[in-house]
């Protein structure tokens, strides 16, 4: 095999295409003007995209783990004013959605809860025929330009040679990657922020991260970014929590997903715009069309729309959530493309590798894929074509069938692209100056968190630049965040084996409070609790507590030594549905203690161990009647409720679990 060993690197090689030719510019697609689109001639780019395309077979390159549950959405108002779009067009119109979510970096096999950008794509299936919707877990995105996006995802993709590690960025080709690209700055802070590590999809914010035109009936165009903001606020778990889940429950999202369905407890969340005039792009400090800056809502405020109710599983994953398939480009009339640069590539990239995943050009006969509304088109043929067209003309102009099926005028309701002026010379420029503005945001960013969450992005960071061999990469990392804040940058580097770095962070003391997860709503509802059970408990007062915690959509579990009925007094029963072997303090939100009086030592010895475990994460803690007398509890501990100290336990209990974590607690 030696003679087919080939190396890349090393020996000062020059970067050629695969016919051999030397390319002069890797990073930046050919557009008409600086800020024109890109350019279908741009041969480079199509052949750099198309191969990257075909890299992995038969799952997807990217987001190849994730889930797909179907919903409803609901229009609030009308937005004839700033766009045709009809499923936008009348309060209390409804539309059915797909939404899948799903993991970045990991393949198929991998975790729910690696440190990683979560996927939350959105088929609208309207009377205008579908309209996906494609958005990440982050406001931002990681690349100022798409020629960029298969070295960004071979970087952070397991090492080639070893296929090791697997849905994570904690190895030395991604953060030689990052320290190299000083425009994903701003990406990284979001992921090792608590925001790359989602407690539910439920909890999870959605941004397209691109920028879109809404046009009006009047020709009107209006520059906007859409968010998906859940109900339940935003949330997360900590970097220890969603290590371990991945071991003992690597199906977590899924199964949080499922149950929350399965239960009635539907997720929902509002749909929100980011509106700027044309006339107005120029008037910020960042270039809207680049999806490394995000549009902060306290200078452009979120306009709430309309709301997302998902209610109901899929039959078969794999006919369903595996074959779906969701494009940029697949847009309906009132709702176009920009000059965004990653936007110009990923309307070519998306619909390409689906051809090639999917092994066929009939995409949108897969029922999945298919709109709701009548479809009439002159394709024929491919591989799996299930539809039968037994029309003998099949080419538009024909006489034969009067020239049928006819086009729509734009007047009717026919797909219409704005008329934008383009002017310039052919060129791999980028749009502006404003795109070279590599940390201005990224220290928002960090101005705008918590004092707790800024030492979980310190955390996240020591602990993904520990697993990096070379001290070079990791003094390169330290040096670049540096710009963004000298003393995170310094603390890093003590724990890492690097020096601390000379470089001064950017002069940015503005804050944007909205994308602080200490700012998001708290509500107990759907939070898991864990009722640890044994016979003998104190009858009444526990079943008034259960009572109180489903009254407010907490889903409990009993757990216990044993499967089945265990008796407490004043012959109330409970039974265990959870075994302490075949379950995990991590899983939950909450813990209920409420013992009883025959306690076997193993028994006691789970129940020492969950409050353990559930006190170091700032997690709520119950406990009932004479259930302190076989705990050691910290006094005065916050979020350590009592019974015997609470008139109203059950309710102040509640409250509790509806703050989720209790940072003031001293571990």
């Amino acid at each position: 095999m030696k003679k087919f060993t080939h190396h890349n690197t090393g020996d000062e090689k020059k970067l050629t295409s695969d016919t051999g030719t030397n390319i002069s510019n890797n990073r930046w697609s050919l557009r008409a003007g600086k800020r024109g689109p890109t350019l279908l001639q741009d041969f480079h780019f199509y052949r750099k995209q198309s191969h990257f395309n075909r890299e992995r077979i038969p799952e997807k390159v990217v987001h190849a783990r994730g889930d797909g549950v179907y919903g409803e959405f609901t229009c609030y108002r009308s937005l004839s004013n700033l766009t045709t779009a009809h499923f936008l067009q009348e309060a209390g119109r409804k539309t059915p959605v797909f939404v899948r979510f799903s993991n970045f970096i990991g393949s198929k096999g991998s975790k729910d809860t690696a440190i990683d950008i979560r996927g939350f794509a959105t088929k609208f299936y309207t009377e205008e025929g579908n309209y996906d919707m494609l958005a990440l877990s982050f406001a931002v995105f990681s690349i100022l330009d798409a020629m960029k996006f298969a070295d960004f995802v071979h970087a952070v993709k397991p090492n080639p040679q070893t296929d090791v590690p697997q849905a994570t960025v904690a190895h030395d080709n991604a953060w030689d990657y990052i320290s190299k690209n000083e425009e994903i700055a701003h990406f990284v802070m979001w992921l090792m922020s608590d925001r790359g590590r989602p407690r539910s999809w439920r909890m999870m914010e959605g941004w397209p991260i691109n920028t879109f035109r809404l046009i009006n009936r009047d020709g009107v165009s209006t520059f906007v970014r859409f968010v998906w903001k859940p109900l339940l606020g935003v949330h997360s778990l900590l970097l220890d929590e969603a290590n371990i889940i991945g071991g003992v429950d690597p199906d977590y999202h899924r199964r949080d997903l499922h149950e929350a369905i399965e239960r009635g407890a539907y997720p929902k969340y509002e749909l929100g715009i980011q509106c700027i005039e044309e006339g107005d792009q120029f008037n910020y400090d960042f270039d809207i069309l680049d999806d490394t800056k995000f549009w902060p809502e306290e200078i452009i405020p979120v306009e709430i729309i309309g709301k997302m109710t998902l209610n109901r599983l899929v039959d078969n994953h794999f006919a369903e959530e595996e074959q779906v398939s969701f494009d940029p480009s697949t847009l309906i009339p009132g709702i176009d493309v920009t000059n965004d640069p990653v936007l110009q590539g990923r309307t070519f990239a998306y619909r390409d590798t689906d051809y090639h995943r999917l092994g066929t050009g009939n995409i949108n006969d897969i029922p999945i894929n298919r709109p709701i509304n009548d479809v009439h088109y002159n394709q024929r043929d491919s591989f799996s074509r299930y539809r039968i067209d037994a029309d003998s003309v099949n080419y538009k102009e024909n006489m034969l069938a009067n020239n049928t099926p006819l086009v729509t005028p734009v007047e009717e309701g026919g797909y219409g692209t704005y008329p934008e002026k383009v002017t310039g010379e052919v060129t791999r420029e980028m749009p502006s100056d404003l795109f070279n503005d590599f940390y201005s945001q990224a220290r928002l960013f960090w101005n705008s968190m918590s004092p707790i969450e800024k030492s979980n992005i310190i955390d996240t960071f020591i602990f993904h630049l520990g697993y990096v061999k070379s001290k070079e990469v990791r003094q390169n990392v330290v040096d670049m965040f540096a710009h963004v804040d000298e003393e995170m940058s310094a603390i890093i580097a003590a724990h890492i084996g690097v020096q601390k770095s000379t470089n001064q962070q950017v002069n940015v003391s503005e804050s944007s409070p909205a994308v602080s997860l200490a700012n998001t709503a708290h509500l107990p509802n759907t939070q898991r609790v864990a009722v640890l059970v044994a016979d003998g408990f104190s009858g009444n007062e526990v079943a008034e507590t259960i009572q109180v915690l489903e009254k407010h959509g907490v889903f409990v579990d009993f757990i216990g030594n044993s499967l089945g009925t265990v008796q407490g007094s004043d012959d109330v029963e409970m039974v265990t549905n959870k075994l302490f072997q075949a379950t995990y303090p991590v899983l939950y939100d909450a813990l209920y203690i409420i013992g009883g009086e025959e306690l076997t030592p193993i028994v006691l010895r789970e129940i020492n161990a969950y409050f353990t475990a559930m006190y170091k994460q700032y997690k709520p803690i119950g406990i009932a009647n004479g259930a302190e007398t076989f705990l050691d509890v910290p006094s005065n501990a916050p979020g350590i409720i009592f019974a015997s100290d609470e008139e109203d336990f059950a309710n102040a209990f509640v409250e509790a679990i509806a703050m989720q974590r209790f940072w003031n607690r001293s571990v």
